[in-house]
This record gives structure tokens, sequence and C-alpha cells, in this order.
């Protein structure tokens, strides 16, 4: 199990590896994309004596850089292909190969996350350094937490990307369920600004009662130590929870198959 499971992150690395002018084209856009966040994030602190929420002006360039880096490695509004194999029946030959199709898609994504990393996040952060003062961690240990935290907020995108691609099952075409997916993961996870900018009901609720800080807001935290091991907490909280459901849901799905098959 554990020699398939590296030869399908492989395959999900060289298949992304593959893709180089795209890759190229979203380093490019990531980078103008944080060019313009950065500097609205950096004049709404400056017009403001205790910075946004609580960040310092190194922190929110970092906050910025360190999203945008992210933003492919999470990849939380690229849908899986689960849905279009469902649709077209392709679904039937996945669940007769020995390895459960989820952890099929779980180890291939963790591979296209591997490359993402080397790619998608180091360029855009790179550049991101050279031209703003990034907040650099006074403690190693950040360093340890923020790799791991990265890790937990892919295993968290991805459950939910699969449990949207299941619903596929259900509805066969799920761009609505996807377009409604981006709009929350977006908002909700910290993408477009803090979630200590939202009133504390609504900033509580998306940390504990959602799994969207999960993705971004929290590794973040971690980054610019605002945060530490309570948040790899409840990020395996959710991963855990999140796999369990993709489990349930796929059983109740495969059961529904059988049935439309006869």
């Amino acid at each position: 199990m554990l020699s398939a499971s590296w030869a399908l992150a492989g395959a999900g690395f060289r298949r992304y590896a593959t893709y180089r002018q795209a890759t190229v084209a979203g380093i490019f856009t990531n980078t103008v994309f944080g060019f313009l966040r950065c500097y609205v994030l950096l004049a709404v602190a400056a017009g403001t004596a205790a910075g946004v929420a609580g960040y310092t002006g190194a922190q929110l360039a970092s906050y910025v850089w360190l999203g945008q880096g992210m933003l492919a490695v999470v990849n939380s509004w690229t849908m899986l292909d689960l849905a279009d194999r469902v649709r077209s029946g392709d679904i039937t030959a996945d669940l007769l190969r020995p390895i459960d199709p989820l952890w099929t898609y779980l180890w291939t994504d963790v591979g296209r996350a591997g490359f993402a990393m080397l790619t998608r996040f180091s360029a855009p952060l790179v550049v991101g350094a050279l031209a703003f003062e990034l907040y650099v961690p006074a403690r190693a240990v950040t360093y340890v937490l923020f790799a791991v935290s990265i890790v937990l907020a892919v295993v968290v995108g991805f459950a939910c990307r699969y449990l949207l691609g299941l619903t596929a099952f259900w509805l066969l075409d799920i761009r609505g369920v996807t377009m409604f997916w981006v709009f929350l993961a977006g908002t909700g996870s910290g993408l477009y600004f803090p979630l200590t900018l939202l009133p504390d009901w609504l900033s509580t609720f998306l940390w504990i009662g959602t799994p969207f800080a999960c993705l971004l807001q929290g590794p973040v935290d971690i980054a610019v130590e605002r945060g530490g091991p309570e948040i790899l907490a409840l990020q395996l909280f959710w991963a855990v929870v999140l796999l369990w459901a993709c489990r349930v849901v796929q059983a109740r799905a495969v059961a529904k198959l059988v049935i439309q098959g006869g």
C-alpha cells in the first residue's frame, strides 16, 4: 500500500510538471494579484494607527504573498475530475480497481500539491520578498508548524473537493455547487482579507464551525506567528471528519450506482 501511495503521488507530481506553460502563466497571474492585494492592504494599514486587524505591515505583506502561493497548493477552487468520471460512467472502472478511489485521488492530489509547492508557491513568495518587507518568524519551530499546517490544508481542501465531486452521483452537473463553493471558500478561508476583520461572531463561526479557515487563514496565521498548535489541532480535526464524510458519502453513492445499474 505504501509503495502504491508513493507511486500515485509521483504520478500526480509528474502529471502537473508537464504543464510548464500553464505553471508559468499561473505564477505570473498570482504575482500580479499579489502586488495588487499587497498595495491595497498596506494602504489601509498606513491609514490606521493599529494596523489592519492587529497585523503589522510586514505581517500583512507575508499574509498576502503566502496566500498567493498557497492558492495553487491547496487548490480549493479547482474541482477534481471525479464529477466528469461519474457523468461519463468511467467511475465504474475506478471502483473495480484494488485501491479505493478516495485514496487514489488523495495521493495523486498530494503529488500535485508537491509540484505546486516547488513552483506556484515558491516563485511568488520570492518576488514578494524582493519587493516588500515580509515577516520573518522569530521561532524555528514556526517553520515546522507551517509545513505541517500546509499538508493538513491540502488534505482538508482535497476532502472538500472530493465531497463536491461526489454530489455528481445525485446532481450529474455540479457547476452550480462549484460556483457556490468558490464564493464561500474564497470569503471564508481569508483569501480576500483576514477573517479578524469580520464581526467576532462571524469570524468565530468560520474558524470553528466550518473548515474554511483551515485552508488558508490558519497556515498563514501560523507563519506570521499569530497562532500555533491549536490551529494544527483544528485542521487535524477537520481533516479526519471530512475524510470520514467522504467514505460515508461515497458508500451511499456507490449503493445508488448499483441500484441504478440494476
